[in-house]
């Protein structure tokens, strides 16, 4: 295991609930409708603007290219408004201490994440400068489940895919993951059942699980 591929939202910090709130305000304020619960899970890891195609179609909207990117900027406002509030506190549990076992084994770490934000987002909670790298969504062409990020998160690192391993909480990143030949480690209930090795919580990752994981993931491709 050369390096790990790191996923932000749900699994460095947890600011899913914040993208719904910014969503659930958007929608009140625009079209004065409420904004089903179960949309926070289908947008979970996917990107703002395909956030935004799957809300139009949950609730039958219909809008133009220039709303469109009007209702995407103005959401993106909100959120950010809402991460000012943001310390290290809002590291998710054993995030901090893996990162730091990593960088002292030598493991590459990079962000993954469909995310414009994260850079702010690390920064804010005091990582940014233990990354290795960070892709920049604004230059894949393909969100999650298709593999381009974490292809282009590799790359970065000067590694191959097979080098790595992904870290995610969402189905669609553990679809990504796994279509870009890396180890997947999912970090949630059973509905991630297609990552390679599941755990419940962020406090279980370990550097000694994900090199586990990473070898067994070897010796199955062999």
């Amino acid at each position: 295991m050369k390096g790990v591929l790191f996923d932000l939202d749900g699994i460095v910090t947890d600011t899913a609930t914040y993208h719904f709130t910014a969503w659930s305000q958007l929608v009140k304020d625009e079209f004065g409708l409420k904004l089903p619960k179960s949309i926070e899970e289908r947008t979970k890891g996917v990107s703002r603007e395909d956030s935004l195609k799957i809300i139009l179609e949950e609730l039958n909207l219909s809008v133009d290219e220039e709303q469109f990117q009007d209702l995407a900027n103005k959401k993106n406002k909100c959120y950010i408004e809402s991460l000012e509030k943001l310390t290290d506190k809002d590291i998710l549990p054993g995030i901090k201490e893996l990162i730091n076992d990593l960088k002292q084994k030598g493991v590459k770490i990079a962000l993954a994440s469909a995310s414009h934000n994260g850079p702010f987002i690390l920064k804010k909670i005091g990582l940014f400068n233990s990354f290795d790298t960070i892709v920049d969504p604004g230059k894949v062409t393909k969100g999650k489940p298709n593999p381009e990020i974490f292809e282009v998160a590799s790359a970065q690192l000067g590694l191959t895919p097979k080098d790595c391993v992904g870290v995610e909480d969402s189905i669609a990143g553990i679809e990504a993951i796994n279509s870009a030949g890396s180890c997947s480690v999912g970090v949630g209930d059973e509905t991630l059942s297609q990552a390679f090795k599941r755990v419940e919580s962020t406090k279980e990752l370990t550097v000694t699980l994900l090199q586990e994981a990473w070898n067994n993931f070897v010796k199955e491709k062999i």
